[in-house]
């Protein structure tokens, strides 16, 4: 589709430039209008420092704030295909509900009528030439400066100067091209101009994929009296239904709850676009009575244009809203929620990686979903169930009695269940170089990537233990069973506070519990080696096993150790003033190395899991 596309594009404006040379001129003003767009938007990046994506997270409590916020970002923004990019990725990410985002695009459909307003209020009658022209040599200035936001401010303004620039372009080519070829001559009447140019006006938004590029086209159009005032209120209808493929395109790489927005979009406009062709005439003498109201002059077909615009996307969001719910039903029954594959990434897709929130927040539920994929590998590894050690009151009990062997093909699920994933979490992560982001947002998305391979190591070292426990515990052999069966208790009692932690009030998580559990575990190493000489001296353990257990031991508590800094990576906050109290008390390695022969408990306030006791 593409190789067809460009071709015939680059095929059509030269033949169009062969045939009037005034239509060049028309050509630039769309290209720069366009341009301007594409400035504004990157601007606003900058400067808005995620400032948009913040309030968008608040902004969807309820329906009335989520068509509110929909109609004001895209009057600020001038651009309803940003606005809908950024709520299908926050919808994917899972940080806004379904009908929150459905009630943003209702809301941005009004929104985006605000340019049809500035342009025939003002485009059309001010020389705006004049203000594009300081506008983009202050901008140029600003955009050198080394400061983020002085530097999205400078492409915002800019981006403003283009708009005012290309909607010059578009009137004085209009006006030009009017001396040459009248278009009027083209004009169809009825409901047969009704379809075509609603046609025409789908097929020009998606070319152009912005709807307010293509009003500003018939309004500029329209005011040259090249189109007829009944054909550009057709050639509107269409725009309308055109914008849903920003949408759509947007949606293609998403996941089922981004593809439903985009279906809500096409079913909200398509539905608009219908009740307008249907109730044209109607519409028409409500615009005539509103222009006549509000003072706008009966042959000023530019503003009430404008008018008819805003008439019936607010026509449209009255007729949906009763039928919100109705339309959720159908949404959902209709694009339905796919099994979880486990062996997959979930979350990342390419939807979530224009902006840092979701990009972080779709990064952070992955590695969380590796962890899960981990734990279960894990404890399986171990010939623990699970589900039976989450549920546990006496890890060391449930430990001693789990003897029968589980039929786990570890390497297998290590491949498809951890391995796969954790290609897509470093793939995923490395993408953060190209984005601009934040160094701290940065900063944080690297360190998710560190969790990730703290748990995939701590499975390869569980991958090495998996022998020696089907040999030593499936059957009880004395003191080699007992020194694996603790080793056991220690690894499923670390996945169960880990566990409790993810559960636990994000306020009351704390650091301490981890590091006096670190200190714990070089103790318990120290303490390991002393008692298998022990048991060598006095027959209870022969060389051989002992060599097994030794080499066992060292990549299980190796694996305590990097499931411990992963939760503590992952969990514990690192700012405000709890942190910082935590960060000058937690410790260092000298620190935990000095307190391998203090007390194993833990402090009953700070720890999740404080009613688990420790195997000695």
């Amino acid at each position: 589709m593409t190789r067809f596309y460009f071709p015939v594009a680059i095929a059509a404006l030269l033949l169009a430039f062969w045939f009037s040379p005034d239509a060049q001129e028309i050509a630039a003003g769309v290209a720069i209008f366009l341009f301007g767009m594409m400035m504004l938007e990157d601007g606003f990046k900058l400067f808005g420092g995620g400032a948009l994506e913040k309030v968008l997270k608040q902004a969807t409590n309820s329906t009335t704030r989520a068509v509110t916020f929909g109609i004001l970002s895209t009057t600020v923004l001038q651009s309803s295909s940003l606005v809908s990019v950024i709520t299908i990725s926050f919808l994917s990410a899972g940080l806004i509900s379904l009908v929150g985002g459905v009630g943003i695009i209702f809301g941005a459909n009004i929104g985006t009528t605000t340019g049809a307003w500035l342009v025939a209020g003002l485009g059309l009658k001010v020389d705006i030439a004049a203000f594009a022209m300081p506008m983009i040599a202050i901008s140029v200035v600003m955009v050198f400066q080394k400061s983020k936001p002085l530097r999205g401010l400078g492409y915002a303004l800019a981006g403003l100067g283009f708009l005012f620039l290309g909607i010059h372009y578009m009137k004085e080519g209009f006006e030009a091209f009017k001396d040459q070829i009248d278009l009027t001559r083209f004009a169809l009447s009825g409901l047969l101009g009704l379809f075509v140019y609603s046609l025409i006006g789908t097929v020009a938004t998606v070319v152009m994929q912005s709807s307010h590029a293509t009003m500003v086209l018939i309004l500029t159009a329209l005011a040259a009296g090249q189109i007829s005032y009944e054909n550009a209120l057709a050639l509107a209808i269409g725009a309308n239904i055109g914008t849903t493929i920003t949408a759509i395109i947007g949606a293609l790489g998403a996941n089922f709850q981004g593809k439903r927005l985009a279906l809500a979009h096409l079913i909200f406009n398509v539905t608009t676009a219908a009740v307008a062709i249907i109730f044209i005439s109607p519409l028409r003498m409500s615009v005539d009575w509103i222009s006549d109201l509000i003072g706008i002059a009966p042959n000023d077909f530019a503003m009430k244009l404008a008018v008819f615009h805003t008439i019936f996307n607010v026509i449209g969001v009255l007729i949906m809203l009763p039928l919100l719910t109705r339309l959720i039903a159908f949404l959902q029954a209709r694009i339905l929620e796919p099994v979880p594959d486990i062996s997959t990434p979930r979350f990342l897709n390419e939807a979530v990686d224009e902006f840092p929130q979701t990009f972080e927040v779709a990064l952070r539920k992955e590695v969380n979903h590796l962890y899960e994929n981990a734990a279960e590998l894990i404890l399986h590894g171990l010939n623990l169930h699970r589900d039976q050690v989450f549920a546990s009151d006496d890890i060391e009990k449930l430990v001693r009695r789990s003897r029968s062997p589980l039929e786990v093909d570890i390497d297998e699920r290590y491949e498809h269940r951890v391995k796969s994933l954790y290609a897509g979490i470093v793939e995923f992560s490395t993408r953060v170089g190209d984005k601009g982001f934040a160094p701290e947002i940065a900063d944080r998305i690297y360190a998710l990537r560190d969790v990730a391979t703290d748990i995939v190591q701590a499975v390869k070292s569980i991958k090495h233990l998996r022998k020696n426990v089907l040999r030593y515990t499936v059957k009880p052999q004395g003191a080699t069973t007992e020194l694996y069966d603790e080793l056991r208790t220690e690894i499923a009692r670390i996945a169960l506070e880990i566990r409790k932690l993810g559960l636990a009030d994000p306020e009351s998580r704390s650091a301490l519990w981890l590091d006096q559990e670190r200190a714990q575990i070089e103790e318990d190493a120290r303490m390991t080696s002393k008692r298998v000489e022990t048991l060598i001296r006095n027959g209870s353990l022969s060389s051989v096993a002992a060599t097994s257990f030794m080499n066992d031991s060292s990549y299980a508590y190796g694996a305590m150790r990097m499931l411990i800094e992963a939760a503590r990576s992952y969990y514990i906050e690192r700012e405000g003033g709890r942190a910082e109290v935590e960060r000058l008390l937690a410790l260092d390695d000298e620190e935990i190395n000095e307190a391998r022969g203090g007390s194993a408990a833990k402090p009953g306030d700070s720890s999740p899991g404080n009613s688990v006791t420790r195997s000695s």
